[in-house]
């Protein structure tokens, strides 16, 4: 079973990180659970009744957390799982990218059941990474060997197609009015994809090889992009295809996972500074920075939320942390 810690004094730093944002600073804010050993949890997702889902990727499971308790079910794949992605569905399922099975799997909470679909032949190796609903309800998926794809829950159809540019497909988001975007971490571009044909059309940042990674789209459209080996944080506005970005502070800094909460606040994680920043688009300034671990490389891969927290996997410590942003 796992437990919850309250980080204090360790991480007085913290509160004064939240205070720069608005919020409440108790020392309860942040809390990390444990998880089981080896677990490696890749990436993070809020699930129905207050749960939260990660993709436990060396167990080959779903982990299901219980953030009440720190109690921990894990749901196994099937040999050779390796899951990557998870999200919740507007079904209120959990969708997972499964690089070792080469499938989407569907876990379904209400049952217990878990649904496998396989890649084609043509696409048995493409290395899945994450996934994102449309606006018709169709989920899209990337594989960093060179493809993307999407599948129809309601008739289980799946297309999947070589990208652009060959290796890359990493990060997938999907904008308010339902358009699909990825970042192509190896083809140091973003794309938007064509929903009705599959194709995708490259779109380059203004900084060369600048590894975008991951990506994430705001209330407004704008689609948010982090810059693995450029270590910036960077705006596309789809409606004008112009561009800003912003460097991550420190030294060499790498920036991961990108997240915007609900008040388009934007996370993005700095792996060379095993921290997390919070970007104000406003002020155009970032106002916060979280450790990411209090004693060693956290390894934050990815990031999500659901109004009030942010959720990060600390990836080589075998742990989650939620942040609490809700104000008083």
């Amino acid at each position: 079973m796992a437990t919850a810690i309250h980080r204090s004094a360790g991480f007085a730093m913290l509160c004064v990180a939240l205070l720069a944002l608005g919020l409440r600073a108790a020392a309860n804010e942040i809390t990390v659970y444990e998880l089981p050993k080896g677990d490696r949890p890749h990436d993070v997702a809020p699930a129905p009744d207050g749960l939260v889902w990660y993709t436990a990727q060396r167990a080959g499971a779903l982990g299901i957390l219980d953030p009440e308790t720190g109690a921990v079910e894990k749901i196994p794949l099937g040999d050779g799982s390796a899951p990557h992605g998870v999200i919740q569905g507007p079904d209120g399922n959990a969708w997972i990218t499964d690089s070792g099975l080469n499938a989407i799997v569907r876990y379904e909470p209400g049952s217990s059941d878990v649904t496998v679909w396989t890649l084609p032949d043509h696409a048995d190796d493409a290395n899945l990474n994450t996934a994102a609903f449309d606006g018709d309800g169709v989920l899209w998926f990337t594989g960093q060997n060179g493809f993307h794809g999407s599948l129809d829950p309601a008739t289980g159809a799946m297309r999947v197609f070589e990208s652009p540019r060959g290796h890359g497909p990493y990060g997938i988001t999907a904008t308010p009015d339902g358009e699909i975007y990825y970042a192509s971490l190896a083809g140091d571009h973003i794309a938007r994809i064509d929903r009705t044909t599959g194709e995708a059309h490259p779109i380059d940042p203004p900084t060369p090889e600048q590894g975008a990674r991951r990506v994430w789209s705001d209330s407004k459209g704008m689609i948010w992009v982090s810059e693995w080996m450029s270590g910036q944080l960077s705006r596309y506005d789809p409606a004008t295809g112009t561009w800003a970005a912003w460097k991550l502070p420190g030294d060499d800094p790498a920036a991961y996972a990108v997240y915007v909460d609900e008040r388009d606040i934007v996370w993005v994680s700095d792996f060379s500074a095993n921290a997390v920043l919070a970007f104000d688009p406003v002020s155009e300034s970032f106002i916060a920075t979280i450790p990411a671990s209090d004693n060693e490389d956290g390894d934050v891969r990815q990031i999500l939320g659901r109004d009030g927290e942010i959720w990060l996997p600390e990836s080589n410590l075998d742990r989650l942390v939620r942040v609490r942003t809700t104000a008083e």
